[in-house]
C-alpha cells in the first residue's frame, strides 16, 4: 500500500551532508518526494511510496550520515498539500531552505 509520511529530523543535521543523504536514500529505495533544511536548524522531508519502504526511509533518517546527530525525529502522515510542496514533478527533489 502507497503512504505518504512527513518527517521533521532535529539535532545536527545541517552542515553534515543530510540533504544529499536523505536524497541519495530516497532515490536508492525509488521513493518520491522531496527535502529541504529549515531555518531553524532542522531538516523537513516528505516520503511517498510503499509503507514498508518508507519506513525503511524514515529509520535511516534516524540514523543519518556520518558527522550528523539526530536528537529527534517527528513523523506524522503525509497528505496531497504536503507532497505537492515538491511540485508535480516526478522522483526525489532537494528543495530550497524555508
Amino acid at each position: 500500500m502507497k503512504i505518504v509520511r512527513h518527517a521533521a529530523v532535529h539535532g545536527r543535521v545541517q552542515g553534515v551532508g543530510f540533504r544529499a543523504f536523505v536524497e541519495h536514500e530516497a532515490l536508492k529505495r525509488g521513493l518520491a518526494g522531496w527535502v529541504r533544511n529549515r531555518r531553524d536548524g532542522s531538516v523537513e522531508a516528505v516520503f511517498s511510496g510503499e509503507e514498508t519502504i518508507v519506513a525503511d526511509m524514515i529509520e535511516a533518517c534516524r540514523r543519518g550520515p556520518p558527522g550528523s546527530r539526530v536528537d529527534a525525529l517527528h513523523q506524522r502522515d503525509g497528505d496531497a498539500a504536503d507532497f505537492a510542496v515538491g511540485g508535480s514533478a516526478k522522483g526525489f527533489l532537494v528543495l530550497p531552505t524555508i
